[in-house]
């Protein structure tokens, strides 16, 4: 079958060489994300009506206009696990397909978020740019904070909630809050600022919706408190960050660790000068084993589709 006889899908985001090379296989592929405005609005007038699926990342989704102005749309095939860029009502109404990559992040995710804890209270990242900029001939590096024996807050506790809980339980106590309690020998919080304030390291791990919008902001901090860390592996949304980079930058917590932004790749430039911050370019799902993975959910999803066989993974 010619490249101009395969069914039509549009790419928002790069991806991992893998799925790359894999979606060319199955479909016609439209760099949605290289074209500019006059492009895609001659795109959308010319072929539009003929797109049949989106591969796209959990920070893109898929805009609402653009949902709306693809009539043939049968799949939204999510390359990670959030859905907060969909608007899964209208998807749902319409008909369309929801898929992302589920369990498969898990371990990678919760991998980054146990490292950062750490780095943000040994201030490893610190200590290697102290090195190597060659500081250590002429001074001697601040004392850092130990992590055994801290307390623990995790926000939100679905599949990755949970491994976080049971990785930082070797170091310390784990109580966690959400909408509701789980049947985990962890202790059930329901009140996020009483949470924030037992805590020593708060962890975000919840979904980005409605309900979590900003849900970090000023009175969760100063509950968190000036002793306290803040570490987000969620998305950025969770958190105010002007409201951060003002806690920050007056000293109302100790710390923070952040893999994820408001608006990303755009970063206040309070947080990167703070030597109280630890950042990473939102890569905590960034390995060569998980991104293999979820290539093969999302390669799979879309075979589906084309088959008109059951999805994978739906999102329900």
């Amino acid at each position: 079958m010619t490249t101009d006889q395969l069914p039509l899908a549009l790419q928002m985001c790069p991806f991992s060489p893998t799925l790359e090379e894999g979606l060319r296989g199955l479909v016609e592929v439209v760099r949605w994300d290289m074209l500019d405005t006059d492009a895609q609005a001659a795109f959308l007038n010319d072929r539009g009506a003929k797109v049949r699926a989106i591969a796209t990342g959990g920070h893109i989704g898929c805009p609402a206009d653009l949902m709306s102005a693809l009539p043939a749309l049968g799949l939204i095939a999510i390359n990670g696990v959030g859905v907060d860029k969909v608007d899964l009502a209208e998807a749902a109404r319409r008909g369309i397909g929801v898929t992302n990559t589920p369990d498969v992040l898990t371990v990678d995710v919760v991998d980054l978020a146990v490292g950062l804890t750490i780095d943000l209270l040994r201030g490893i990242a610190a200590g290697d740019r102290f090195v190597k900029e060659g500081r250590w001939t002429s001074a001697e590096r601040p004392l850092a904070h130990r992590v055994s024996g801290r307390k623990f807050g995790i926000v939100g506790l679905g599949r990755i909630g949970r491994a976080t809980a049971d990785r930082l339980a070797v170091f310390g106590p784990v109580r966690y809050t959400g909408p509701s309690a789980k049947d985990v020998a962890y202790d059930f919080e329901p009140d996020l600022l009483a949470l924030a304030r037992w805590a020593d390291v708060l962890v975000l791990t919840c979904p980005a919706n409605a309900q979590t919008y900003r849900l970090i902001g000023t009175d969760a901090l100063d509950a968190l408190g000036p002793q306290g860390f803040l570490v987000n592996v969620a998305r950025g949304a969770v958190v105010d960050e002007a409201a951060l980079v003002e806690a920050i930058t007056h000293d109302r917590i100790a710390g923070a660790a952040l893999d994820v932004f408001e608006n990303e790749p755009h970063v206040p430039d309070a947080l990167r000068r703070s030597e109280k911050v630890v950042l990473t370019p939102h890569v905590a799902s960034a390995t060569i084993e998980c991104r293999k993975a979820m290539a093969e959910i999302v390669l799979g999803n879309l075979q589906a589709f084309l088959d008109d066989k059951p999805l994978l993974t739906p999102v329900t």
